[in-house]
């Protein structure tokens, strides 16, 4: 039997279908509000109309309320059935706080074209290719020029834009070019000791090959620049350094080798097991057995080859050593963990090659410039493997604030909007170089001025600057689509060495991983 006030509530003008909007969601979306009051005039106009919904509801809301409690007082009816509606209202609040919180974990759907940003297109398509490859010889001692770069660490494979105007620097790319094409890039940065800055020049670094470049002059003052696309290509370490009346700083140094270790159980493994690790001589459409219905649809499966439980770490077990030990050092075993751990960041972007891989994770870890230069320190791929995966897992999950300590977001949002992965190296208009990592959402940032679309990283997004609420440091920008049909909407681009992520205490040896 229909409740009496049922059929009330219509006739005085309250809605029972429509949830009320809870304090907590309203306290969201002013806050979301606030984080995007730097969108473009479309983006402020739907997020005025949003907001204006918003306060229609939550009156609806207020009126809605105020109404059932007149009707309660002049129509009293058993408390059971007020429960009871107060019990369906409920459910109705829980099922869109729920369908709220599934949204915000569907993964980031990216459309946008992924190699815009790694070929650096912003830098113009008129620049020229420059062909030719120099590979120098392993603990060769070499001469070659150097640039000193603040807060960025050349990694081998990276891409790094250069937007070169002073004069010595425009006179070294252009003798470069003329012969090897390569030149030497270390990292420069600050420190605070005893109250007192001083600058740290490193002495690791990675050699540099120019693949594109152009020159422009302007004519009115006569004054040169040069635009350059390089790629890290081998590490070393200097000897010595010096710089020359022109300006221009000269290093001699030893190109560090690249080694390459042997399977573990080379020397314990018998030989008359390899056999049986061989994977079946048999074709394996015909050892697996699939029955289907009159549709086509498949009923069950049947794998019949053998199963062997024969591994290539099954000879470790006739050694005075337990299989971990082994398998701490087992390339593939250690790609693997790498892989499992980073697949939420770019699953379909990480090298098949070991060596591709441990250098693909030293540049897309958001880490400070002394975790970096430590991972291209190791000459053996397993030991920057290993060490690599030890600084994932013992990584704090925030990503604060370097100077303040201030949450600015999470390792659960990194993405990648770039093929080559979620941080890359950027140059803007003044020539200085940004390394910048992408994430989803942030907290805790301000903006700085408007949004603007000249010499965007991220072609079709309009950028704006983002600083530290607490301590207004630079921390990156704000990135906004300025298309429909691009996806995501927006997201963030937060500088390397603007952001500081908690460590445990990270041994070289890296002898804790968890197996």
């Amino acid at each position: 039997m229909a409740d009496p006030a049922d059929d009330l509530l219509p006739l005085m003008g309250i809605n029972l279908g429509r949830a009320h909007r809870l304090p907590d969601d309203d306290s969201q979306s002013s806050s979301e509000d606030e984080t995007d009051e730097s969108l473009s005039s479309d983006g402020e106009a739907e997020m005025e109309h949003i907001a204006g919904e918003e306060d229609m509801e939550a009156q609806a809301g207020n009126e809605n309320q105020i109404d059932e409690e007149l009707v309660e007082e002049d129509n009293p009816q058993p408390v059971e059935a007020r429960h009871q509606r107060r019990k369906k209202k409920k459910l109705r609040l829980s099922f869109r706080r729920k369908s709220h919180d599934s949204d915000g974990q569907k993964p980031t759907i990216v459309n946008f074209d992924q190699s815009l940003p790694s070929s650096h297109s912003y830098l113009g398509n008129d620049l020229e290719d420059v062909r030719g490859r120099t590979i120098l010889e392993e603990d060769s001692v070499v001469t070659m020029p150097l640039l000193l770069l603040p807060g960025v660490v050349l990694v081998p494979g990276q891409v790094l834009p250069l937007q070169l105007h002073m004069q010595h620097l425009v006179a070294m790319v252009r003798r470069v070019a003329d012969t090897d094409n390569t030149f030497g890039v270390i990292n420069l940065s600050s420190r605070l000791t005893s109250g007192d800055s001083y600058q740290n020049v490193s002495a690791l670094g990675c050699t540099a090959e120019i693949f594109s470049k152009k020159e422009e002059l302007d004519e009115p003052s006569g004054i040169s620049t040069v635009t350059v696309k390089a790629r890290g290509r081998q590490r070393f370490r200097i000897i010595k350094m010096k710089s020359e009346i022109t300006g221009e700083l000269m290093g001699k140094v030893r190109i560090l080798p690249e080694m390459s270790l042997t399977h573990a159980l080379d020397g314990v493994q018998i030989p008359s097991l390899c056999r049986l690790m061989a994977p079946p001589a048999e074709d394996p459409e015909d050892m697996v057995k699939t029955a289907v219905d009159r549709h086509g649809r498949v009923l069950t499966s049947v794998d019949l080859r053998c199963q062997s439980a024969i591994t290539r770490l099954t000879s470790a077990h006739f050694t005075q050593w337990p299989s971990w030990v082994y398998k701490m050092y087992d390339i593939d075993w250690l790609s693997e963990q790498i892989r499992g751990e980073l697949q939420s960041w770019c699953p379909a972007s990480l090298p098949p090659d070991p060596v591709d891989l441990s250098f693909w994770v030293a540049h897309n870890l958001p880490v400070n410039d002394e975790l970096r230069l430590r991972l291209l320190s190791f000459n053996s791929v397993v030991q920057r493997l290993r060490f690599g995966l030890n600084v994932i897992r013992k990584s704090g999950r925030l990503l604060c604030c370097e100077q303040c300590q201030e949450e600015i977001s999470s390792k659960e949002h990194v993405f990648s909007m770039s093929h080559e992965g979620p941080l890359g190296a950027y140059v803007n208009p003044h020539g200085h170089v940004h390394e910048m990592f992408t994430v989803t959402t942030v907290e805790n940032l301000n903006h700085v001025g408007g949004a603007y679309t000249e010499h965007s990283w991220f072609p079709g997004y309009a950028w704006t600057i983002v600083q530290c609420k607490r301590c207004h440091a630079h921390m990156g920008w704000k990135f906004t689509a300025t298309k429909k049909n691009l996806s995501p909407r927006k997201f963030w681009g937060l500088c390397r060495t603007s952001v500081k992520t908690t460590f445990g205490s990270v041994e070289e040896d890296s002898g804790d991983l968890d197996m």
